[in-house]
């Protein structure tokens, strides 16, 4: 019987923490979806993280030393609305998307929430991004509000 490619994909992929050795693919990979940002960023980033771990994860999906996607959750507490974990950034690298990888992130993030306590996992997309909406949908997330988002530089 012959191994699809997913199929060979889902057994030697790994998944773990982000480590500032990952900086520079972290930052090749945010590129793909148009986000330039340097290795020496995302590795200070990625020692700010080290030290939230009890309200934040970053992890990658590796096949052998090859990063092939990363995700960001936080939990997130309000006053008008129960705590959750927000998919912060999710990546998967264009070659191996629908094999399985953001399947397996977010398996993971869920997973964590689940751990810390917290019932609900909320994400954000780009309207322009309907190819990660459907992903989404699949994955049991159910689209439940469209928004504007505005931001102001305080630099």
């Amino acid at each position: 019987m012959a191994v699809t490619e997913t199929e060979a994909i889902a057994a030697s992929l790994l998944i773990r923490p982000i480590v500032a050795e990952d900086a520079k693919q972290v930052a090749e990979l945010s590129k793909q979806l148009g986000y330039e940002i340097s290795a020496e960023a995302v590795s200070e980033r990625i020692s700010r993280l080290a030290a939230c771990k009890d309200t934040q994860v970053a992890l990658v999906a590796c096949i052998n030393t090859n990063m092939v996607g990363w995700i960001e959750a936080a939990v997130t507490h309000h006053l008008q609305s129960p705590a959750h974990t927000l998919i912060t950034g999710l990546v998967v690298r264009s070659e191996v998307r629908s094999m399985g990888v953001g399947r397996r992130l977010c398996a993971e993030v869920e997973a964590w929430s689940r751990s810390k306590g917290i019932a609900l996992l909320r994400v954000t997309s780009r309207m322009t991004r309907e190819r990660a909406h459907q992903f989404y949908l699949r994955e049991g997330f159910t689209q439940t509000k469209t928004q504007a988002v505005f931001e102001k530089s305080l630099s």
